[in-house]
């Protein structure tokens, strides 16, 4: 969702990406963890390979940690778990959630990211880059330290359409407009980020880290 137009363009413009999701994304939608249904799990596990062969990814990777339950694990497990990755792709350029997201998966994710790619010795990761997602983003209302302000727009009027149509797999998360998590929703936004610099769509990031 907040990503997938700017992926692909990575793709087309030769790059390799990897996407990593780290929680398993359905739990929390029953009582408790353990009386959860696996084949749901793995139904979304489904949608979203299917989601990354649209892209194109070189490589999706799961991990496990608990849905909407990443504070109720220890933040150096998930950091040991970023830091694995970020040691084995050694990527120059890293996507994240935006920290003030209301989803504490996101927040979570977020400081994560930034320990593990902490400028230490011979680093990698040279851009850091937090994207926006729509049910999350814009739902932590109330006070202004959350909100997401982009300083970086990429243009991916081209590449829309494909970023709908990896979307379009994931079946159990998509919903009918007005609610947020929806085609038209994604198209809204990507019109009013291209029109905020003369686009026809766009992703916006906020700019955490950049290294030139």
């Amino acid at each position: 969702m907040g990503v997938g137009g700017t992926a692909r363009k990575h793709i087309e413009n030769g790059d390799e990406v990897y996407a990593l999701v780290l929680g398993e994304g359905q739990t929390s939608r029953w009582d408790n963890r353990e009386g959860a249904d696996k084949e749901a799990v793995e139904d979304l596990h489904k949608n979203s390979k299917n989601a990354a062969d649209i892209i194109q990814f070189k490589e999706i990777y799961f991990e496990s940690y608990p849905d909407n339950r990443f504070d109720s694990v220890a933040l150096l497990d998930i950091v040991k778990t970023v830091e694995s990755y970020i040691n084995r792709i050694c990527p120059t350029i890293v996507y994240t959630h935006h920290s003030g997201d209301l989803n504490i998966d996101h927040r979570v994710t977020n400081e994560a990211v930034l320990t593990a790619t902490r400028p230490i010795g011979e680093y990698s990761v040279r851009e850091i880059y937090g994207f926006e997602t729509v049910s999350s983003t814009e739902w932590n209302f109330g006070n202004k330290e959350n909100s997401f302000y982009p300083q970086k727009y990429v243009d991916i009027t081209k590449t829309f359409t494909i970023k709908c149509s990896a979307m379009s797999q994931y079946e159990t998360e998509l919903c009918g407009f007005p609610h947020p998590r929806s085609l038209k929703m994604l198209e809204s936004l990507a019109i009013v980020r291209g029109a905020a610099v003369g686009v026809e769509k766009a992703e916006a990031f906020e700019v955490i880290r950049l290294v030139e």
